[in-house]
Protein backbone atom coordinates (compact mmCIF):
# COMPACT_ATOMS: atom_id res chain seq x y z
CA UNK A 1 0.00 0.00 0.00
CA UNK A 2 2.79 2.48 1.06
CA UNK A 3 4.41 1.84 -2.99
CA UNK A 4 0.88 2.59 -4.35
CA UNK A 5 0.05 5.75 -2.31
CA UNK A 6 3.87 7.43 -2.82
CA UNK A 7 3.55 6.92 -6.56
CA UNK A 8 -0.32 7.97 -6.59
CA UNK A 9 0.79 11.18 -4.67
CA UNK A 10 3.71 11.57 -7.25
CA UNK A 11 1.18 11.64 -10.25
CA UNK A 12 -0.18 15.01 -9.79
CA UNK A 13 2.77 16.71 -8.01
CA UNK A 14 5.06 16.21 -11.43
CA UNK A 15 1.45 17.93 -13.34
CA UNK A 16 2.40 21.25 -11.49
CA UNK A 17 5.69 21.57 -13.66
CA UNK A 18 2.92 22.54 -16.56
CA UNK A 19 3.11 26.20 -14.46
CA UNK A 20 6.64 26.31 -15.37
CA UNK A 21 6.24 29.17 -18.10
CA UNK A 22 8.99 31.48 -17.39
CA UNK A 23 12.51 31.79 -16.03
CA UNK A 24 10.74 33.65 -12.67
CA UNK A 25 8.85 30.32 -12.16
CA UNK A 26 11.99 27.88 -12.50
CA UNK A 27 11.35 27.27 -8.27
CA UNK A 28 8.41 25.49 -8.97
CA UNK A 29 10.85 22.86 -10.48
CA UNK A 30 12.83 22.46 -7.58
CA UNK A 31 9.62 22.56 -5.05
CA UNK A 32 8.36 19.28 -7.01
CA UNK A 33 11.90 17.72 -7.07
CA UNK A 34 12.12 18.13 -3.25
CA UNK A 35 8.24 16.51 -2.88
CA UNK A 36 9.11 13.87 -5.19
CA UNK A 37 12.70 12.88 -3.48
CA UNK A 38 10.67 12.88 -0.59
CA UNK A 39 8.39 10.28 -1.25
CA UNK A 40 10.92 8.49 -3.02
CA UNK A 41 11.89 7.81 0.94
CA UNK A 42 8.93 5.98 1.32
CA UNK A 43 8.73 3.85 -1.53
CA UNK A 44 11.79 2.72 -1.55
CA UNK A 45 12.18 0.83 2.30
CA UNK A 46 8.44 -0.38 1.42
CA UNK A 47 10.11 -2.52 -1.88
CA UNK A 48 13.19 -3.54 -0.53
CA UNK A 49 11.01 -4.77 2.60
CA UNK A 50 8.11 -6.54 0.02
CA UNK A 51 10.26 -8.49 -2.50
CA UNK A 52 11.29 -11.13 0.17
CA UNK A 53 8.19 -12.10 0.58
CA UNK A 54 7.57 -12.16 -3.62
CA UNK A 55 10.83 -14.12 -3.69
CA UNK A 56 12.33 -16.94 -1.54
CA UNK A 57 15.57 -16.25 0.00
CA UNK A 58 17.77 -18.40 -2.34
CA UNK A 59 16.29 -15.94 -4.59
CA UNK A 60 17.00 -12.38 -3.23
CA UNK A 61 20.34 -11.96 -4.46
CA UNK A 62 19.28 -12.69 -8.57
CA UNK A 63 15.88 -10.94 -7.61
CA UNK A 64 17.68 -7.58 -6.49
CA UNK A 65 20.42 -7.64 -9.42
CA UNK A 66 17.23 -7.56 -11.60
CA UNK A 67 16.16 -4.27 -9.91
CA UNK A 68 19.44 -2.80 -10.22
CA UNK A 69 19.11 -3.93 -14.10
CA UNK A 70 16.20 -2.05 -14.07
CA UNK A 71 17.86 1.43 -12.34
CA UNK A 72 20.56 1.20 -14.86
CA UNK A 73 18.44 0.83 -17.56
CA UNK A 74 16.79 3.92 -16.38
CA UNK A 75 19.88 5.79 -16.25
CA UNK A 76 20.83 5.23 -19.74
CA UNK A 77 17.26 5.34 -21.36
CA UNK A 78 15.70 7.87 -18.71
CA UNK A 79 18.08 10.75 -20.24
CA UNK A 80 17.61 9.97 -23.68
CA UNK A 81 13.82 9.64 -23.65
CA UNK A 82 13.34 12.99 -21.48
CA UNK A 83 15.26 14.93 -24.54
CA UNK A 84 13.47 13.49 -27.30
CA UNK A 85 9.93 14.23 -25.25
CA UNK A 86 11.23 17.51 -24.29
CA UNK A 87 12.35 18.64 -27.07
CA UNK A 88 8.85 17.53 -29.21
CA UNK A 89 6.64 18.43 -25.93
CA UNK A 90 8.40 20.43 -23.92
CA UNK A 91 9.01 20.35 -20.14
CA UNK A 92 4.84 19.99 -19.78
CA UNK A 93 5.06 16.77 -22.36
CA UNK A 94 8.36 15.37 -19.98
CA UNK A 95 5.69 16.17 -16.60
CA UNK A 96 3.09 14.24 -18.40
CA UNK A 97 5.01 11.35 -19.52
CA UNK A 98 6.33 11.00 -15.76
CA UNK A 99 3.28 11.25 -13.83
CA UNK A 100 1.90 8.62 -16.94
CA UNK A 101 4.53 6.19 -15.72
CA UNK A 102 3.75 6.41 -11.86
CA UNK A 103 0.42 5.80 -12.33
CA UNK A 104 1.26 2.56 -14.37
CA UNK A 105 3.58 1.88 -11.66
CA UNK A 106 1.01 1.69 -8.85
CA UNK A 107 -1.25 0.25 -11.23
CA UNK A 108 1.14 -2.77 -11.55
CA UNK A 109 2.33 -2.74 -7.46
CA UNK A 110 -1.64 -2.88 -7.00
CA UNK A 111 -1.60 -5.83 -9.09
CA UNK A 112 0.85 -7.60 -7.10
CA UNK A 113 -1.00 -7.28 -3.95
CA UNK A 114 -3.95 -8.77 -5.34
CA UNK A 115 -2.53 -11.72 -6.74
CA UNK A 116 -0.18 -12.29 -3.62
CA UNK A 117 -2.77 -11.26 -0.78
CA UNK A 118 0.17 -11.46 1.51
CA UNK A 119 -0.51 -10.20 4.85
CA UNK A 120 2.26 -8.24 6.30
CA UNK A 121 2.85 -9.32 10.19
CA UNK A 122 2.12 -5.87 12.00
CA UNK A 123 4.93 -5.22 14.55
CA UNK A 124 3.59 -5.69 18.59
CA UNK A 125 3.89 -2.00 19.06
CA UNK A 126 2.56 -0.69 15.63
CA UNK A 127 -0.40 0.61 17.42
CA UNK A 128 2.29 2.98 19.19
CA UNK A 129 3.51 4.30 16.37
CA UNK A 130 1.09 5.22 14.08
CA UNK A 131 -1.06 8.56 13.45
CA UNK A 132 1.04 11.61 14.58
CA UNK A 133 3.91 13.17 12.46
CA UNK A 134 5.84 11.66 15.85
CA UNK A 135 5.50 8.79 14.60
CA UNK A 136 8.23 9.24 11.85
CA UNK A 137 10.65 10.09 14.15
CA UNK A 138 10.07 7.45 16.51
CA UNK A 139 9.72 4.53 14.09
CA UNK A 140 13.26 5.90 12.62
CA UNK A 141 14.45 5.66 16.39
CA UNK A 142 13.46 2.07 16.25
CA UNK A 143 14.68 1.05 13.04
CA UNK A 144 17.55 2.16 13.96
CA UNK A 145 17.23 0.26 17.71
CA UNK A 146 16.67 -3.08 15.70
CA UNK A 147 20.03 -2.32 13.86
CA UNK A 148 21.94 -2.36 16.87
CA UNK A 149 20.76 -5.06 18.52
CA UNK A 150 21.78 -7.27 15.37
CA UNK A 151 25.53 -7.92 15.29
CA UNK A 152 25.42 -8.15 10.72
CA UNK A 153 23.00 -5.88 10.65
CA UNK A 154 25.31 -3.62 12.88
CA UNK A 155 28.03 -4.01 10.60
CA UNK A 156 25.91 -4.14 6.77
CA UNK A 157 24.77 -0.56 8.58
CA UNK A 158 28.50 0.41 9.48
CA UNK A 159 29.43 -0.32 5.78
CA UNK A 160 26.96 1.38 4.23
CA UNK A 161 26.63 4.79 6.63
CA UNK A 162 30.76 4.72 4.82
CA UNK A 163 29.50 4.37 1.39
CA UNK A 164 27.15 6.93 2.11
CA UNK A 165 29.56 9.49 3.45
CA UNK A 166 31.17 8.49 0.19
CA UNK A 167 28.60 9.04 -1.83
CA UNK A 168 28.07 12.72 -0.72
CA UNK A 169 32.13 13.24 -0.88
CA UNK A 170 31.75 11.85 -4.36
CA UNK A 171 29.14 14.19 -5.68
CA UNK A 172 31.06 16.90 -4.64
CA UNK A 173 34.30 16.13 -5.74
CA UNK A 174 34.33 14.17 -8.61
CA UNK A 175 33.18 17.44 -10.42
CA UNK A 176 36.74 18.85 -9.42
CA UNK A 177 38.39 15.84 -10.47
CA UNK A 178 36.74 16.48 -13.97
CA UNK A 179 37.93 19.97 -14.21
CA UNK A 180 41.59 19.52 -12.26
CA UNK A 181 42.90 16.15 -12.96
CA UNK A 182 41.08 15.63 -16.37
CA UNK A 183 40.73 19.40 -17.80
CA UNK A 184 37.44 18.29 -18.42
CA UNK A 185 33.82 19.23 -18.59
CA UNK A 186 30.05 18.36 -18.92
CA UNK A 187 30.81 16.21 -22.01
CA UNK A 188 33.70 14.04 -19.86
CA UNK A 189 31.20 13.94 -17.09
CA UNK A 190 28.34 12.05 -19.34
CA UNK A 191 31.18 9.93 -20.85
CA UNK A 192 32.36 8.35 -17.32
CA UNK A 193 28.98 8.31 -15.84
CA UNK A 194 27.34 7.06 -18.73
CA UNK A 195 30.48 3.96 -18.77
CA UNK A 196 29.73 3.47 -15.30
CA UNK A 197 26.06 3.02 -15.83
CA UNK A 198 26.92 0.27 -18.68
CA UNK A 199 29.10 -1.28 -16.62
CA UNK A 200 26.19 -1.77 -14.15
CA UNK A 201 23.67 -3.24 -16.28
CA UNK A 202 26.75 -5.90 -16.80
CA UNK A 203 27.28 -6.37 -13.60
CA UNK A 204 23.24 -7.13 -13.05
CA UNK A 205 23.62 -9.52 -15.38
CA UNK A 206 26.52 -11.31 -14.28
CA UNK A 207 25.08 -10.99 -10.24
CA UNK A 208 21.84 -12.30 -11.07
CA UNK A 209 23.30 -15.05 -13.33
CA UNK A 210 25.58 -16.34 -10.91
CA UNK A 211 24.20 -14.62 -7.27
CA UNK A 212 22.97 -17.78 -6.03
CA UNK A 213 25.94 -19.21 -5.68
CA UNK A 214 27.92 -16.20 -3.13
CA UNK A 215 26.41 -14.87 -0.01
CA UNK A 216 25.08 -11.37 0.12
CA UNK A 217 28.04 -10.83 2.54
CA UNK A 218 30.29 -11.92 -0.01
CA UNK A 219 29.19 -9.49 -2.82
CA UNK A 220 28.84 -6.47 0.15
CA UNK A 221 32.33 -7.23 1.03
CA UNK A 222 33.99 -7.69 -2.17
CA UNK A 223 32.05 -5.55 -3.51
CA UNK A 224 33.25 -2.86 -1.97
CA UNK A 225 37.02 -3.78 -1.51
CA UNK A 226 36.55 -4.38 -5.54
CA UNK A 227 34.89 -0.37 -5.80
CA UNK A 228 37.58 0.76 -3.46
CA UNK A 229 40.88 -0.29 -5.65
CA UNK A 230 39.26 0.43 -9.02
CA UNK A 231 38.10 4.02 -7.94
CA UNK A 232 41.53 4.50 -6.38
CA UNK A 233 42.76 3.33 -9.69
CA UNK A 234 40.49 6.19 -11.71
CA UNK A 235 41.20 8.75 -9.57
CA UNK A 236 44.84 8.34 -9.70
CA UNK A 237 46.13 7.30 -13.26
CA UNK A 238 45.67 10.49 -14.19
CA UNK A 239 48.90 11.75 -12.86
CA UNK A 240 51.32 9.02 -15.05
CA UNK A 241 48.66 8.60 -17.81
CA UNK A 242 47.02 11.64 -19.35
CA UNK A 243 43.51 11.18 -21.47
CA UNK A 244 40.29 10.25 -20.44
CA UNK A 245 39.89 6.97 -22.21
CA UNK A 246 41.45 4.97 -19.56
CA UNK A 247 39.28 6.30 -16.95
CA UNK A 248 35.69 5.19 -19.19
CA UNK A 249 36.87 1.81 -19.20
CA UNK A 250 37.75 2.16 -15.80
CA UNK A 251 34.19 3.21 -14.83
CA UNK A 252 32.94 0.25 -17.17
CA UNK A 253 34.70 -2.05 -15.06
CA UNK A 254 33.50 -0.36 -11.63
CA UNK A 255 30.07 -1.17 -12.32
CA UNK A 256 30.44 -4.74 -11.78
CA UNK A 257 31.25 -4.48 -8.27
CA UNK A 258 29.50 -1.27 -7.63
CA UNK A 259 26.62 -4.15 -8.47
CA UNK A 260 27.48 -5.93 -6.51
CA UNK A 261 27.95 -4.34 -3.69
CA UNK A 262 24.42 -2.59 -3.58
CA UNK A 263 22.62 -5.95 -4.70
CA UNK A 264 24.64 -7.57 -1.26
CA UNK A 265 23.90 -5.12 1.06
CA UNK A 266 19.63 -4.88 0.46
CA UNK A 267 20.03 -8.57 0.19
CA UNK A 268 21.70 -8.90 3.56
CA UNK A 269 19.32 -6.91 5.32
CA UNK A 270 16.70 -8.23 3.96
CA UNK A 271 17.60 -11.66 5.21
CA UNK A 272 18.41 -10.73 8.60
CA UNK A 273 15.87 -8.42 9.64
CA UNK A 274 12.57 -9.93 10.70
CA UNK A 275 9.73 -9.87 8.28
CA UNK A 276 7.84 -7.51 11.14
CA UNK A 277 10.49 -5.01 10.91
CA UNK A 278 12.06 -5.60 7.78
CA UNK A 279 10.52 -1.77 7.10
CA UNK A 280 11.59 0.13 9.94
CA UNK A 281 15.21 -1.13 9.01
CA UNK A 282 14.84 -0.07 5.56
CA UNK A 283 13.19 3.05 6.60
CA UNK A 284 16.25 4.04 9.18
CA UNK A 285 18.71 3.20 6.75
CA UNK A 286 17.07 5.07 3.67
CA UNK A 287 16.98 8.12 5.66
CA UNK A 288 20.47 7.73 7.23
CA UNK A 289 21.96 7.93 4.32
CA UNK A 290 20.45 10.56 3.06
CA UNK A 291 21.73 12.54 6.18
CA UNK A 292 25.26 11.11 5.97
CA UNK A 293 25.44 12.38 2.02
CA UNK A 294 24.98 15.69 2.80
CA UNK A 295 27.30 15.00 5.35
CA UNK A 296 29.49 13.65 3.00
CA UNK A 297 29.30 16.70 0.40
CA UNK A 298 29.77 19.48 3.38
CA UNK A 299 33.25 17.53 4.18
CA UNK A 300 34.17 17.17 0.81
CA UNK A 301 33.39 20.76 -0.09
CA UNK A 302 35.99 21.91 2.88
CA UNK A 303 38.51 18.92 2.35
CA UNK A 304 38.84 19.39 -1.34
CA UNK A 305 39.60 23.23 -1.25
CA UNK A 306 42.32 22.72 1.35
CA UNK A 307 43.78 18.64 0.15
CA UNK A 308 42.62 18.66 -3.58
CA UNK A 309 39.58 16.69 -5.41
CA UNK A 310 42.30 13.41 -6.32
CA UNK A 311 43.42 13.30 -2.37
CA UNK A 312 40.08 12.92 -0.97
CA UNK A 313 38.63 10.48 -3.59
CA UNK A 314 42.04 8.34 -3.03
CA UNK A 315 40.75 8.51 0.65
CA UNK A 316 37.11 7.76 0.16
CA UNK A 317 38.29 5.14 -2.21
CA UNK A 318 40.84 3.10 0.59
CA UNK A 319 37.93 3.68 3.26
CA UNK A 320 35.32 1.65 0.94
CA UNK A 321 38.12 -1.27 1.32
CA UNK A 322 38.27 -1.40 4.38
CA UNK A 323 34.94 -1.33 4.99
CA UNK A 324 34.54 -4.41 2.43
CA UNK A 325 37.59 -5.91 4.56
CA UNK A 326 35.91 -5.01 7.53
CA UNK A 327 32.62 -6.91 6.90
CA UNK A 328 34.18 -10.03 5.67
CA UNK A 329 36.62 -10.22 8.78
CA UNK A 330 33.93 -9.45 10.99
CA UNK A 331 31.01 -11.64 9.53
CA UNK A 332 32.33 -14.35 7.11
CA UNK A 333 31.24 -15.10 3.77
CA UNK A 334 28.29 -16.91 4.98
CA UNK A 335 26.78 -14.60 6.98
CA UNK A 336 23.39 -13.58 6.17
CA UNK A 337 22.16 -16.44 5.13
CA UNK A 338 20.14 -17.39 8.57
CA UNK A 339 16.95 -16.13 7.35
CA UNK A 340 13.81 -17.97 10.29
CA UNK A 341 16.85 -18.96 12.62
CA UNK A 342 15.98 -15.59 14.59
CA UNK A 343 13.80 -12.74 14.98
CA UNK A 344 14.11 -9.45 16.20
CA UNK A 345 12.50 -7.13 18.60
CA UNK A 346 12.04 -4.09 19.90
CA UNK A 347 14.09 -3.37 23.33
Amino acid sequence: MTMVVANLVRAPILLLLFAVSSAERVWIVYVVAFAVSTLGQFFRPAENALLPRLVGVEHLVPANALNALNDNLSRLVGPALGGLVAAWFGLGGVAAVDAASFLIAAGMIAAIAASTRAERTPPPDAATVTGTWAAVWREWLAGLRLIWDNRALRVVFGVIAISSLGEGVMGTAFWVYIDEALDGGMLEAGWLMSAQAVGGLVGAVVIGARGKTHSPVFLLGWGAIWLGLIDLATFNYPAFLPGIWLGVVLMAIVGVPATAFGTGYVAALQTEAADAYRGRVFGALGTTMGLLMIVGAAIAGAATERLGAVAVLTIDSLAHVAAGAFALRTLGTGAATRIGRKQLSIP
